[in-house]
Protein backbone atom coordinates (compact mmCIF):
# COMPACT_ATOMS: atom_id res chain seq x y z
CA UNK A 1 0.00 0.00 0.00
CA UNK A 2 1.42 3.37 -1.07
CA UNK A 3 0.51 6.91 -0.04
CA UNK A 4 1.68 10.29 -1.30
CA UNK A 5 3.66 12.02 1.42
CA UNK A 6 3.62 15.81 1.00
CA UNK A 7 6.85 16.05 3.00
CA UNK A 8 8.76 13.95 0.47
CA UNK A 9 6.72 15.01 -2.56
CA UNK A 10 6.26 11.41 -3.70
CA UNK A 11 4.51 8.14 -2.99
CA UNK A 12 6.04 5.76 -0.50
CA UNK A 13 5.15 2.49 1.17
CA UNK A 14 2.73 2.91 4.05
CA UNK A 15 4.40 1.39 7.11
CA UNK A 16 2.75 2.60 10.32
CA UNK A 17 4.57 2.25 13.63
CA UNK A 18 2.17 -0.43 14.92
CA UNK A 19 -1.05 -2.06 13.81
CA UNK A 20 -2.87 0.95 15.32
CA UNK A 21 -2.63 3.89 12.93
CA UNK A 22 -2.45 7.24 14.72
CA UNK A 23 -4.30 9.77 12.59
CA UNK A 24 -4.89 13.49 13.14
CA UNK A 25 -6.95 15.73 10.84
CA UNK A 26 -7.40 19.46 11.30
CA UNK A 27 -10.99 20.26 12.20
CA UNK A 28 -13.31 23.22 11.84
CA UNK A 29 -13.40 26.73 13.23
CA UNK A 30 -17.13 26.84 14.03
CA UNK A 31 -18.23 30.38 13.22
CA UNK A 32 -20.66 29.56 10.37
CA UNK A 33 -22.18 26.56 8.61
CA UNK A 34 -19.79 24.05 7.06
CA UNK A 35 -19.54 24.13 3.26
CA UNK A 36 -18.63 21.77 0.42
CA UNK A 37 -14.93 22.48 0.94
CA UNK A 38 -15.28 20.98 4.41
CA UNK A 39 -17.32 18.13 2.95
CA UNK A 40 -14.51 17.27 0.54
CA UNK A 41 -11.83 17.14 3.23
CA UNK A 42 -13.83 15.16 5.76
CA UNK A 43 -15.25 12.72 3.18
CA UNK A 44 -11.69 12.08 1.95
CA UNK A 45 -10.32 11.34 5.41
CA UNK A 46 -13.44 9.38 6.35
CA UNK A 47 -12.74 7.09 3.39
CA UNK A 48 -9.04 6.84 4.27
CA UNK A 49 -9.96 5.84 7.80
CA UNK A 50 -12.56 3.35 6.51
CA UNK A 51 -10.05 1.78 4.13
CA UNK A 52 -7.42 1.39 6.83
CA UNK A 53 -10.02 -0.40 8.96
CA UNK A 54 -10.97 -2.52 5.93
CA UNK A 55 -7.31 -3.49 5.56
CA UNK A 56 -7.24 -4.74 9.13
CA UNK A 57 -5.58 -1.83 10.92
CA UNK A 58 -6.87 -0.28 14.09
CA UNK A 59 -7.22 3.49 13.81
CA UNK A 60 -7.06 6.11 16.54
CA UNK A 61 -8.49 9.20 14.89
CA UNK A 62 -8.30 12.68 16.44
CA UNK A 63 -9.92 15.77 14.92
CA UNK A 64 -9.84 19.08 16.76
CA UNK A 65 -12.37 21.89 17.06
CA UNK A 66 -10.86 25.38 17.07
CA UNK A 67 -13.44 27.06 19.27
CA UNK A 68 -11.34 30.17 20.00
CA UNK A 69 -9.95 32.14 17.07
CA UNK A 70 -9.87 35.62 15.51
CA UNK A 71 -12.66 34.70 13.08
CA UNK A 72 -14.90 33.49 15.87
CA UNK A 73 -14.29 36.67 17.83
CA UNK A 74 -15.02 38.87 14.81
CA UNK A 75 -18.26 36.99 14.01
CA UNK A 76 -19.25 37.15 17.67
CA UNK A 77 -18.99 40.93 17.62
CA UNK A 78 -20.92 41.19 14.35
CA UNK A 79 -23.74 38.97 15.58
CA UNK A 80 -23.91 40.13 19.18
CA UNK A 81 -23.50 36.51 20.28
CA UNK A 82 -20.90 35.26 22.72
CA UNK A 83 -17.96 33.32 21.31
CA UNK A 84 -18.94 30.27 23.36
CA UNK A 85 -22.55 30.30 22.17
CA UNK A 86 -21.51 30.85 18.56
CA UNK A 87 -18.99 28.01 18.67
CA UNK A 88 -21.44 25.60 20.29
CA UNK A 89 -24.17 26.42 17.76
CA UNK A 90 -21.99 25.83 14.71
CA UNK A 91 -20.24 22.82 16.22
CA UNK A 92 -23.65 21.18 16.63
CA UNK A 93 -24.53 22.20 13.07
CA UNK A 94 -21.27 20.65 11.84
CA UNK A 95 -21.99 17.34 13.56
CA UNK A 96 -25.44 17.31 11.94
CA UNK A 97 -23.88 17.84 8.52
CA UNK A 98 -21.31 15.10 9.04
CA UNK A 99 -23.98 12.63 10.14
CA UNK A 100 -26.10 13.51 7.10
CA UNK A 101 -23.10 12.81 4.84
CA UNK A 102 -22.42 9.49 6.62
CA UNK A 103 -19.06 10.72 7.90
CA UNK A 104 -18.09 8.92 11.09
CA UNK A 105 -17.04 10.93 14.12
CA UNK A 106 -13.41 10.93 15.15
CA UNK A 107 -12.54 8.85 18.20
CA UNK A 108 -11.54 12.03 20.01
CA UNK A 109 -12.70 15.56 19.08
CA UNK A 110 -11.07 17.90 21.58
CA UNK A 111 -11.92 21.59 21.79
CA UNK A 112 -9.12 24.13 22.03
CA UNK A 113 -10.73 25.89 25.00
CA UNK A 114 -10.69 22.64 26.96
CA UNK A 115 -6.96 22.07 26.35
CA UNK A 116 -5.55 25.36 27.66
CA UNK A 117 -3.46 23.64 30.36
CA UNK A 118 -1.75 21.42 27.77
CA UNK A 119 -1.18 24.38 25.45
CA UNK A 120 0.44 26.43 28.24
CA UNK A 121 2.65 23.46 29.19
CA UNK A 122 3.98 23.13 25.65
CA UNK A 123 4.54 26.87 25.23
CA UNK A 124 6.44 26.96 28.54
CA UNK A 125 8.56 24.04 27.35
CA UNK A 126 9.42 25.93 24.15
CA UNK A 127 10.34 29.03 26.17
CA UNK A 128 12.56 26.95 28.47
CA UNK A 129 14.38 25.47 25.47
CA UNK A 130 14.94 28.86 23.86
CA UNK A 131 12.60 28.30 20.93
CA UNK A 132 10.10 30.87 22.15
CA UNK A 133 10.18 34.23 23.88
CA UNK A 134 7.82 36.55 25.69
CA UNK A 135 7.24 40.05 24.37
CA UNK A 136 4.46 42.51 25.15
CA UNK A 137 2.40 39.93 27.00
CA UNK A 138 2.48 37.56 24.00
CA UNK A 139 4.75 34.62 23.27
CA UNK A 140 6.38 34.07 19.87
CA UNK A 141 8.20 31.14 18.25
CA UNK A 142 11.73 31.79 16.93
CA UNK A 143 11.53 30.48 13.37
CA UNK A 144 15.27 30.90 12.76
CA UNK A 145 16.03 28.50 15.62
CA UNK A 146 14.75 25.64 13.42
CA UNK A 147 17.32 24.77 10.76
CA UNK A 148 14.88 22.85 8.53
CA UNK A 149 11.94 25.24 8.85
CA UNK A 150 10.11 25.25 5.49
CA UNK A 151 10.73 21.58 4.68
CA UNK A 152 7.05 20.73 4.26
CA UNK A 153 6.16 23.68 2.01
CA UNK A 154 9.61 23.72 0.34
CA UNK A 155 10.15 27.38 1.12
CA UNK A 156 13.20 29.28 2.25
CA UNK A 157 13.11 31.99 4.89
CA UNK A 158 14.02 34.51 2.22
CA UNK A 159 11.16 33.46 -0.05
CA UNK A 160 8.73 33.42 2.86
CA UNK A 161 9.55 36.99 3.73
CA UNK A 162 9.16 38.06 0.11
CA UNK A 163 5.95 36.18 -0.69
CA UNK A 164 4.04 36.44 2.58
CA UNK A 165 4.71 40.09 3.23
CA UNK A 166 5.66 39.15 6.77
CA UNK A 167 5.67 42.11 9.12
CA UNK A 168 6.59 42.26 12.74
CA UNK A 169 5.28 44.33 15.57
CA UNK A 170 7.79 46.20 17.65
CA UNK A 171 7.85 43.31 20.12
CA UNK A 172 8.82 40.66 17.53
CA UNK A 173 12.46 39.68 17.14
CA UNK A 174 11.85 38.69 13.52
CA UNK A 175 8.89 39.35 11.19
CA UNK A 176 8.62 35.62 10.45
CA UNK A 177 8.20 34.60 14.08
CA UNK A 178 4.69 33.38 14.78
CA UNK A 179 2.53 33.75 17.85
CA UNK A 180 2.00 30.98 20.37
CA UNK A 181 0.14 33.01 23.02
CA UNK A 182 -1.76 36.23 22.35
CA UNK A 183 -1.89 38.93 25.00
CA UNK A 184 -5.39 39.79 26.15
CA UNK A 185 -7.35 42.45 24.28
CA UNK A 186 -10.48 44.26 25.48
CA UNK A 187 -13.71 42.23 25.30
CA UNK A 188 -12.00 39.01 24.20
CA UNK A 189 -12.10 35.63 25.95
CA UNK A 190 -8.89 35.04 27.90
CA UNK A 191 -7.18 32.63 30.27
CA UNK A 192 -4.49 33.07 32.87
CA UNK A 193 -0.93 32.05 32.00
CA UNK A 194 2.68 32.61 33.17
CA UNK A 195 2.79 35.51 30.68
CA UNK A 196 -0.44 37.12 31.77
CA UNK A 197 -4.03 36.92 30.55
CA UNK A 198 -4.42 35.86 26.94
CA UNK A 199 -5.42 33.09 24.57
CA UNK A 200 -3.62 30.52 22.43
CA UNK A 201 -2.50 31.10 18.86
CA UNK A 202 -3.98 28.90 16.15
CA UNK A 203 -0.97 26.72 15.33
CA UNK A 204 -0.13 25.64 18.88
CA UNK A 205 -3.64 24.25 19.43
CA UNK A 206 -3.19 21.38 16.98
CA UNK A 207 0.29 20.51 18.25
CA UNK A 208 -1.00 20.37 21.81
CA UNK A 209 -3.95 18.13 20.99
CA UNK A 210 -1.95 15.84 18.74
CA UNK A 211 0.85 15.44 21.28
CA UNK A 212 -1.59 14.86 24.13
CA UNK A 213 -3.84 12.28 22.48
CA UNK A 214 -1.54 10.58 19.95
CA UNK A 215 2.01 11.02 21.24
CA UNK A 216 5.22 12.54 19.93
CA UNK A 217 5.15 10.79 16.55
CA UNK A 218 1.97 10.05 14.62
CA UNK A 219 1.39 8.15 11.41
CA UNK A 220 -0.96 10.37 9.40
CA UNK A 221 -1.67 14.07 9.62
CA UNK A 222 -4.29 15.33 7.18
CA UNK A 223 -5.91 18.52 6.04
CA UNK A 224 -6.48 20.72 3.03
CA UNK A 225 -3.61 21.91 0.84
CA UNK A 226 -4.26 25.46 2.04
CA UNK A 227 -3.00 24.39 5.49
CA UNK A 228 0.48 23.30 4.34
CA UNK A 229 1.84 26.80 4.98
CA UNK A 230 1.89 28.26 7.48
CA UNK A 231 -0.24 26.03 9.70
CA UNK A 232 1.29 22.61 9.19
CA UNK A 233 4.78 24.03 8.73
CA UNK A 234 4.46 25.69 12.11
CA UNK A 235 3.04 22.54 13.68
CA UNK A 236 6.16 20.64 12.67
CA UNK A 237 8.50 23.32 13.99
CA UNK A 238 6.90 23.68 17.41
CA UNK A 239 6.11 19.98 17.92
CA UNK A 240 9.57 18.69 17.03
CA UNK A 241 11.22 21.50 18.99
CA UNK A 242 9.17 20.69 22.08
CA UNK A 243 9.54 16.89 21.99
CA UNK A 244 13.05 16.74 20.56
CA UNK A 245 11.89 13.88 18.35
CA UNK A 246 11.64 13.64 14.56
CA UNK A 247 9.52 13.09 12.67
CA UNK A 248 6.45 14.62 14.26
CA UNK A 249 4.42 13.08 11.42
CA UNK A 250 5.42 10.11 9.27
CA UNK A 251 2.94 10.74 6.43
CA UNK A 252 1.49 14.14 5.55
CA UNK A 253 -1.67 13.81 3.43
CA UNK A 254 -3.34 16.86 1.91
CA UNK A 255 -6.57 17.02 -0.07
CA UNK A 256 -7.16 19.39 -2.97
CA UNK A 257 -9.58 22.28 -2.67
CA UNK A 258 -13.12 22.74 -3.96
CA UNK A 259 -13.27 25.51 -6.54
CA UNK A 260 -16.19 27.66 -7.57
CA UNK A 261 -15.06 29.11 -10.86
CA UNK A 262 -11.38 30.02 -10.64
CA UNK A 263 -11.21 30.46 -6.88
CA UNK A 264 -11.24 28.05 -3.95
CA UNK A 265 -14.49 27.81 -2.03
CA UNK A 266 -14.03 29.43 1.37
CA UNK A 267 -15.86 31.28 4.12
CA UNK A 268 -13.54 34.27 3.88
CA UNK A 269 -14.24 34.74 0.17
CA UNK A 270 -17.97 34.21 0.65
CA UNK A 271 -18.22 32.06 -2.48
CA UNK A 272 -19.45 28.91 -0.85
CA UNK A 273 -22.21 26.35 -1.02
CA UNK A 274 -23.06 25.09 2.45
CA UNK A 275 -23.53 21.39 3.08
CA UNK A 276 -27.09 22.08 4.15
CA UNK A 277 -27.82 23.87 0.87
CA UNK A 278 -26.31 21.01 -1.13
CA UNK A 279 -28.35 18.41 0.76
CA UNK A 280 -31.56 20.23 -0.13
CA UNK A 281 -30.91 19.37 -3.77
CA UNK A 282 -28.80 16.23 -3.66
CA UNK A 283 -28.52 12.98 -1.74
CA UNK A 284 -25.60 12.28 0.56
CA UNK A 285 -24.49 9.51 -1.82
CA UNK A 286 -24.39 11.98 -4.72
CA UNK A 287 -22.21 14.39 -2.73
CA UNK A 288 -19.84 11.59 -1.74
CA UNK A 289 -19.63 10.36 -5.34
CA UNK A 290 -19.01 13.96 -6.48
CA UNK A 291 -16.04 14.18 -4.10
CA UNK A 292 -14.68 10.67 -4.68
CA UNK A 293 -14.86 10.91 -8.48
CA UNK A 294 -11.81 13.15 -8.29
CA UNK A 295 -8.50 12.05 -6.79
CA UNK A 296 -8.21 13.49 -3.32
CA UNK A 297 -5.05 15.46 -4.14
CA UNK A 298 -6.64 17.14 -7.16
CA UNK A 299 -8.78 20.28 -7.15
CA UNK A 300 -12.53 19.66 -7.33
CA UNK A 301 -14.64 22.03 -9.42
CA UNK A 302 -18.21 22.55 -8.24
CA UNK A 303 -21.09 22.79 -10.68
CA UNK A 304 -24.70 21.73 -10.52
CA UNK A 305 -24.22 19.71 -13.71
CA UNK A 306 -21.44 17.64 -12.13
CA UNK A 307 -23.49 17.05 -9.00
CA UNK A 308 -26.50 16.04 -11.07
CA UNK A 309 -24.30 13.53 -12.89
CA UNK A 310 -23.18 12.20 -9.49
CA UNK A 311 -26.84 11.92 -8.49
CA UNK A 312 -27.55 9.82 -11.59
CA UNK A 313 -24.59 7.64 -10.70
CA UNK A 314 -25.91 7.14 -7.18
CA UNK A 315 -29.33 6.21 -8.54
CA UNK A 316 -27.73 3.63 -10.86
CA UNK A 317 -26.21 1.93 -7.84
CA UNK A 318 -29.46 2.16 -5.86
CA UNK A 319 -31.34 0.46 -8.68
CA UNK A 320 -28.77 -2.31 -8.98
CA UNK A 321 -28.79 -3.24 -5.31
CA UNK A 322 -32.60 -3.12 -5.33
CA UNK A 323 -32.77 -5.95 -7.88
CA UNK A 324 -33.52 -9.44 -6.63
CA UNK A 325 -31.60 -12.44 -7.87
CA UNK A 326 -34.13 -14.43 -9.95
CA UNK A 327 -32.14 -17.69 -9.75
CA UNK A 328 -32.46 -18.27 -6.02
CA UNK A 329 -28.74 -19.09 -5.94
CA UNK A 330 -29.12 -22.05 -8.29
CA UNK A 331 -27.01 -22.40 -11.44
CA UNK A 332 -24.41 -20.13 -13.01
CA UNK A 333 -23.40 -17.06 -11.00
CA UNK A 334 -21.46 -13.86 -11.65
CA UNK A 335 -17.92 -13.87 -10.25
CA UNK A 336 -17.17 -10.53 -8.51
CA UNK A 337 -13.62 -11.43 -7.43
CA UNK A 338 -11.89 -9.55 -10.29
CA UNK A 339 -13.80 -6.37 -9.45
CA UNK A 340 -13.00 -6.65 -5.74
CA UNK A 341 -9.33 -7.25 -6.59
CA UNK A 342 -9.27 -4.20 -8.87
CA UNK A 343 -10.94 -2.08 -6.19
CA UNK A 344 -8.30 -3.01 -3.60
CA UNK A 345 -5.40 -2.52 -6.02
CA UNK A 346 -6.40 1.05 -6.88
CA UNK A 347 -7.20 1.95 -3.29
CA UNK A 348 -3.78 0.62 -2.30
CA UNK A 349 -2.32 3.13 -4.76
CA UNK A 350 -2.75 6.33 -2.71
CA UNK A 351 -6.51 5.88 -2.20
CA UNK A 352 -7.45 6.19 -5.88
CA UNK A 353 -11.20 6.57 -5.34
CA UNK A 354 -12.06 7.52 -8.96
CA UNK A 355 -10.77 4.15 -10.13
CA UNK A 356 -12.36 2.41 -7.16
CA UNK A 357 -15.73 3.91 -8.10
CA UNK A 358 -15.18 2.89 -11.71
CA UNK A 359 -14.68 -0.74 -10.63
CA UNK A 360 -17.97 -0.62 -8.70
CA UNK A 361 -19.88 0.84 -11.64
CA UNK A 362 -18.36 -1.87 -13.87
CA UNK A 363 -19.58 -4.47 -11.41
CA UNK A 364 -23.00 -2.82 -11.32
CA UNK A 365 -23.22 -3.06 -15.10
CA UNK A 366 -22.29 -6.75 -14.98
CA UNK A 367 -24.95 -7.37 -12.33
CA UNK A 368 -27.59 -5.77 -14.55
CA UNK A 369 -26.50 -7.86 -17.53
CA UNK A 370 -26.52 -11.00 -15.39
CA UNK A 371 -30.02 -10.21 -14.18
CA UNK A 372 -31.24 -9.76 -17.74
CA UNK A 373 -29.62 -13.08 -18.69
CA UNK A 374 -30.96 -14.84 -15.58
CA UNK A 375 -27.47 -15.44 -14.21
CA UNK A 376 -27.15 -15.43 -10.43
CA UNK A 377 -25.71 -12.26 -8.92
CA UNK A 378 -26.53 -12.27 -5.20
CA UNK A 379 -22.93 -12.81 -4.06
CA UNK A 380 -21.69 -10.18 -6.51
CA UNK A 381 -24.25 -7.72 -5.22
CA UNK A 382 -23.06 -8.35 -1.66
CA UNK A 383 -19.50 -7.52 -2.76
CA UNK A 384 -20.71 -4.29 -4.35
CA UNK A 385 -22.68 -3.29 -1.28
CA UNK A 386 -19.84 -4.16 1.11
CA UNK A 387 -17.18 -2.14 -0.74
CA UNK A 388 -19.47 0.80 -1.41
CA UNK A 389 -20.79 1.05 2.14
CA UNK A 390 -17.86 -0.03 4.29
CA UNK A 391 -15.09 1.68 2.34
CA UNK A 392 -16.59 4.53 0.33
CA UNK A 393 -19.25 5.30 2.92
CA UNK A 394 -22.19 5.30 0.50
CA UNK A 395 -25.55 4.69 2.14
CA UNK A 396 -26.93 2.75 -0.85
CA UNK A 397 -30.56 2.63 0.22
CA UNK A 398 -32.65 -0.11 -1.31
CA UNK A 399 -35.41 1.26 -3.49
CA UNK A 400 -38.81 -0.38 -3.24
CA UNK A 401 -40.97 0.24 -6.26
CA UNK A 402 -44.26 0.16 -4.41
CA UNK A 403 -47.80 0.55 -5.62
CA UNK A 404 -50.65 1.63 -3.37
CA UNK A 405 -54.33 2.20 -4.01
CA UNK A 406 -56.12 5.34 -2.88
CA UNK A 407 -58.12 3.31 -0.38
CA UNK A 408 -55.04 1.54 1.01
CA UNK A 409 -54.26 2.20 4.66
CA UNK A 410 -50.94 0.39 4.95
CA UNK A 411 -47.42 1.78 4.71
CA UNK A 412 -44.66 0.99 2.24
CA UNK A 413 -40.90 1.20 2.81
CA UNK A 414 -38.65 2.98 0.34
CA UNK A 415 -34.94 3.75 0.91
CA UNK A 416 -35.35 2.73 4.51
CA UNK A 417 -38.07 5.31 5.12
CA UNK A 418 -41.72 4.60 5.82
CA UNK A 419 -43.83 5.89 2.94
CA UNK A 420 -47.51 6.33 3.87
CA UNK A 421 -49.80 4.61 1.42
CA UNK A 422 -51.80 7.80 0.83
CA UNK A 423 -48.61 9.63 -0.16
CA UNK A 424 -47.58 6.92 -2.56
CA UNK A 425 -51.11 6.84 -3.97
CA UNK A 426 -50.92 10.52 -4.84
CA UNK A 427 -47.50 10.04 -6.43
CA UNK A 428 -48.82 7.12 -8.47
CA UNK A 429 -51.76 9.22 -9.60
CA UNK A 430 -49.43 11.95 -10.77
CA UNK A 431 -47.39 9.36 -12.64
CA UNK A 432 -50.55 8.15 -14.37
CA UNK A 433 -51.32 11.71 -15.36
CA UNK A 434 -47.82 12.12 -16.73
CA UNK A 435 -48.07 8.89 -18.74
CA UNK A 436 -51.36 10.15 -20.18
CA UNK A 437 -49.75 13.46 -21.14
CA UNK A 438 -46.87 11.71 -22.84
CA UNK A 439 -49.27 9.57 -24.88
CA UNK A 440 -51.10 12.72 -25.91
CA UNK A 441 -47.74 14.41 -26.66
CA UNK A 442 -48.31 17.07 -24.03
CA UNK A 443 -44.61 17.12 -23.33
CA UNK A 444 -44.50 20.40 -21.44
CA UNK A 445 -47.09 19.28 -18.90
CA UNK A 446 -45.40 15.86 -18.56
CA UNK A 447 -42.05 17.55 -17.87
CA UNK A 448 -43.72 19.90 -15.41
CA UNK A 449 -45.11 16.99 -13.38
CA UNK A 450 -41.71 15.31 -13.28
CA UNK A 451 -39.82 18.46 -12.26
CA UNK A 452 -42.40 19.40 -9.62
CA UNK A 453 -42.19 15.94 -8.07
CA UNK A 454 -38.39 16.17 -8.09
CA UNK A 455 -38.64 19.41 -6.09
CA UNK A 456 -40.58 17.44 -3.48
CA UNK A 457 -37.91 14.72 -3.32
CA UNK A 458 -39.52 12.17 -5.64
CA UNK A 459 -37.60 11.33 -8.81
CA UNK A 460 -39.02 9.43 -11.77
CA UNK A 461 -37.12 7.35 -14.28
CA UNK A 462 -38.86 5.87 -17.30
CA UNK A 463 -38.14 2.36 -18.54
CA UNK A 464 -39.88 0.41 -21.30
CA UNK A 465 -42.02 -1.45 -18.79
CA UNK A 466 -42.71 1.13 -16.07
CA UNK A 467 -41.82 4.35 -14.36
CA UNK A 468 -39.55 3.79 -11.37
CA UNK A 469 -40.11 5.91 -8.28
CA UNK A 470 -37.22 6.95 -6.02
CA UNK A 471 -38.07 8.70 -2.77
CA UNK A 472 -35.14 10.92 -1.78
CA UNK A 473 -37.38 12.40 0.88
CA UNK A 474 -40.99 11.84 1.86
CA UNK A 475 -43.32 14.63 0.73
CA UNK A 476 -46.32 15.43 2.85
CA UNK A 477 -49.87 14.74 1.68
CA UNK A 478 -50.47 18.50 1.86
CA UNK A 479 -47.57 19.32 -0.48
CA UNK A 480 -48.78 16.73 -2.98
CA UNK A 481 -52.34 18.05 -2.74
CA UNK A 482 -51.03 21.55 -3.47
CA UNK A 483 -49.16 20.22 -6.48
CA UNK A 484 -52.23 18.39 -7.77
CA UNK A 485 -54.31 21.52 -7.26
CA UNK A 486 -51.71 23.48 -9.22
CA UNK A 487 -51.92 20.92 -12.01
CA UNK A 488 -55.69 21.08 -12.02
CA UNK A 489 -56.31 17.73 -10.35
CA UNK A 490 -58.47 17.69 -7.23
CA UNK A 491 -59.85 15.13 -4.81
CA UNK A 492 -63.62 14.93 -4.64
CA UNK A 493 -65.93 12.71 -2.59
CA UNK A 494 -68.56 10.79 -4.57
CA UNK A 495 -71.07 8.04 -3.63
CA UNK A 496 -68.56 5.54 -5.01
CA UNK A 497 -65.68 6.89 -2.93
CA UNK A 498 -63.00 9.54 -3.25
CA UNK A 499 -61.84 10.12 -6.81
CA UNK A 500 -59.68 12.60 -8.67
CA UNK A 501 -61.42 15.16 -10.81
CA UNK A 502 -59.85 17.30 -13.51
CA UNK A 503 -60.39 21.02 -13.31
CA UNK A 504 -58.40 21.82 -16.42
Amino acid sequence: MKVFNTLLGKKEDFLPQTDEVKMYVCGITPYSDAHLGHAMSYIVFDVIRRYLLFKGYKVKYVQNITDIDDKLIDRSRQSGTSVKELAERYTASYFEDMAALNIGRADIQPKATEEIATIIKIIQGLVNKGYAYQAGGSVYFRVRQVSDYGKLSRRTLKSMRATTGAVGGEEKEDPLDFVLWKAVKPDEPSWGSPWGEGRPGWHIECSAMSLKYLGETIDIHGGGQDLIFPHHENEIAQSESFSGKKPFVRYWLHNGLVQLGEEKMSKSLGNLITIKEALLKHSADAIRIFVLSSHYRSPLTYSEEILQAAERGAERLWRVISRDDPTGGVGKALDAKPYRKQFIEVMDDDFNTPEALASLFDLAREINQSADSRIGFQDAKEVLVSLARKVLGLKLPRIIYAQASLKGSGTLSARGTVIPGMVNARVNRLIEERVKCRKEEKWQRADEIRSKLAELGVTLEDTKERTDITYKSVPSEESLDRLMEELGIALEDTPKGTVWKYRR
